[in-house]
């Protein structure tokens, strides 16, 4: 019984101490940035991270994929409702409704769906270029800028493939939201 006692005192304190102290101190020497949480910093002020979406609701910003947790990392996830849900139904119905509303020149059928849905945790911060350039004739007149200007923003702030191979192109919402701030 004592021997199990210290045994299990022992792997406490290497898995629950020595171990994370470790791997922390590995990685803000060889990564500093991404250890810290990849904080994006604007004038010396801590503005997000690159790893959580933000709600950006400004009709002169890009906005971002919708999330059921309102980016609150505190509590990642989904409200893992099934298509037929009539909650999620009527969620996604409003949703569309909205953004009619704020970017009328566009159809129904093109909005892109990561526009409408939520991603698994609730925090991603990207959109696809699509959706992105979709919304570039409502910030085009808001801000008094060319349409032209915005889809070369777009362009430079794409993140291709990981590693070339895994997932899809993606669009930063909070990175290319400062980059056209910085346009003025």
């Amino acid at each position: 019984m004592l021997k199990n006692l210290r045994i299990s005192i022992v792997l406490l304190l290497i898995c629950g101490v020595v171990y994370p102290f470790a791997m922390t101190g590995i990685s803000k020497l060889f990564m500093p940035a991404k250890a810290e949480g990849s904080l994006i910093n604007e004038k010396g002020n801590v503005i997000g991270s690159e790893l959580i979406g933000q709600m950006f609701t400004n009709p002169n910003s890009f906005r971002g994929r919708v999330s059921s947790i309102e980016y609150n990392a505190a509590g990642s996830g989904s409200s893992n409702y099934a298509p037929s849900n009539k909650e999620m139904i009527e969620r996604t119905k409003q949703d569309i409704e909205a953004f009619l509303a704020a970017n009328p020149n566009i159809k129904r059928e093109d909005i892109p769906a990561d526009l409408l849905t939520n991603s698994g945790s609730g925090l991603d911060p990207h959109i696809s270029p699509m959706a992105a350039k979709i919304q570039v004739p409502r910030i085009a007149d808001a801000r008094g800028i060319s349409e032209e200007q915005l889809y070369n923003l777009i362009a430079e702030n794409t993140e291709g493939r990981q590693y070339g191979i895994f997932g899809e192109p993606r669009v930063n919402v909070l990175k290319l939201n400062l980059a056209l701030d910085r346009m003025k």
